[in-house]
């Protein structure tokens, strides 16, 4: 399994494959190269409306690519305050770019500590390794 560079560091990972970049108490999420990878060609993204909020493992989302539906779970918990409109009409730039232009949901975080549960790089490579 080649991952170089397709688990960037400074980010915090789920074992559902979300990702979450911090800034403050800002938390942008997305769906890891690895997910995005195992579901194939994406066609739709459906995210919250802004102002919902959301919870630590529960779902806030769906994304249909052209082999499965899957659900979108919330690393932490919080008020959505962005969604990415881009994903409406392309939603392949989660494919693309699950790590930039591919991020799904910005939330203000009402739990900061929900962060110290999530996984680091090197532990949600092994992760990976380990399934």
């Amino acid at each position: 399994m080649k991952m170089e560079g397709q688990i960037p560091e400074g980010l915090k990972y789920t074992q559902d494959h979300e990702w979450v970049r911090r800034n403050g108490h800002i938390a942008v999420v997305g769906i890891s190269f690895h997910a995005q990878d195992t579901l194939g060609d994406i066609v739709f993204v459906e995210l919250p409306e802004v102002g919902s909020m959301v919870v630590a493992g529960k779902a806030f989302g769906v994304v249909e690519s052209t082999k499965a539906v899957s659900e979108l779970f919330a690393p932490i918990s919080g008020k959505v305050l962005r969604v990415n409109e881009a994903l409406a009409t392309s939603p392949q730039l989660v494919n693309a770019e699950p790590y930039e232009k591919g991020w799904m949901i910005e939330i203000e975080m009402s739990q900061p500590e929900e962060m110290e549960a999530l996984m680091g790089a090197s532990a949600y490579k092994d992760f990976l390794l380990g399934q």
